[in-house]
C-alpha cells in the first residue's frame, strides 16, 4: 500500500548472487531449495518470505522481580540487507507476558499467529499493489525462526539437554558426557582430543 516501500518488496527478483558469498538469505541454499519445491509460490515475486524472532527476557531488568515477557517479531526477507533488519520493517506481532516462564505452553500463545500464517500460506489474501494499481493475491511463507538454544527447546518442544540436542545433526554430532557431573557437552575440538577424551 505504500509507494515508498512497494518497489523494494521485489528486490530479490533482480538481485544477483556472487558465488560462495552470502550477504542475504536469498543467496543461501534454503531459499533456492524452497523456490524449487514451491514453484507456484516463487513465480510471484511479491509473495512474502518471513522470519520469526523471539526470546524470553525480564522486562524489569531485575532477577528479584521475576516477570518474563516474550516479544514475537516478524521480519520481511523480501527486502534488501540494508532494509530487512531496520526497526520500521520489523513487526511486533505478539507480546506474551506472564509472571512466570512459559515452559511448554508457548505454543498455546502462538496459536493465533500460526493460524494466520497458515491461512496466508494456503489461500493468501487479496491486497492492492499501489505500483501497478491492481489487486493481487499475496501469499506468505515462514522460512526462518530465530532464537537461542533455550528458546528453541520451548518453541519446538525438542529437548536440548541430551545427545540429540541438535534436531538437524541428530546422531551425527560430537556430543559426549563429562566424566565428573555426567553432563552432555558439545565442543568443536580437534579430532585428537575427541579420540583421547577418555584419558582427560
Amino acid at each position: 500500500m505504500s509507494p515508498k516501500t512497494v518497489e523494494h518488496m521485489t528486490w530479490h527478483q533482480s538481485h544477483d548472487t556472487v558465488d560462495r558469498v552470502m550477504v542475504h538469505p536469498f543467496d543461501g541454499e534454503i531459499w533456492k531449495h524452497f523456490n524449487s519445491v514451491h514453484h507456484h509460490f516463487s513465480t510471484e515475486s511479491r509473495n512474502m518470505r518471513l522470519g520469526i524472532c523471539t526470546n524470553e527476557f525480564n522486562s524489569f531488568r531485575s532477577f528479584v522481580a521475576l516477570y518474563f515477557c516474550w516479544p514475537v517479531i516478524l521480519t520481511v526477507y523480501n527486502l534488501s540487507p540494508g532494509k530487512c533488519m531496520r526497526p520500521k520493517f520489523m513487526f511486533l506481532s505478539t507480546v506474551i507476558p506472564g509472571p512466570n516462564s512459559l515452559r511448554w505452553n508457548i505454543d498455546v500463545c502462538l496459536q493465533r499467529l500460526i493460524n494466520e500464517l497458515t491461512q496466508l500460506w494456503s489461500s493468501g489474501t487479496l491486497t492492492y499493489d499501489v505500483l501497478t494499481k491492481h489487486n493481487f493475491l499475496i501469499k506468505t511463507a515462514l522460512i526462518w525462526i530465530i532464537y537461542d538454544f533455550s528458546a528453541y527447546e520451548m518453541v519446538s518442544n525438542w529437548s536440548t539437554h541430551e545427545n540429540l540436542a541438535c534436531s538437524y545433526c541428530m546422531k551425527n554430532n560430537k556430543a559426549f558426557t563429562l566424566t565428573n557431573g555426567s553432563k552432555t557437552s558439545f565442543f568443536l575440538l580437534p579430532p585428537t582430543f575427541l579420540a583421547n577424551r577418555s584419558q582427560v
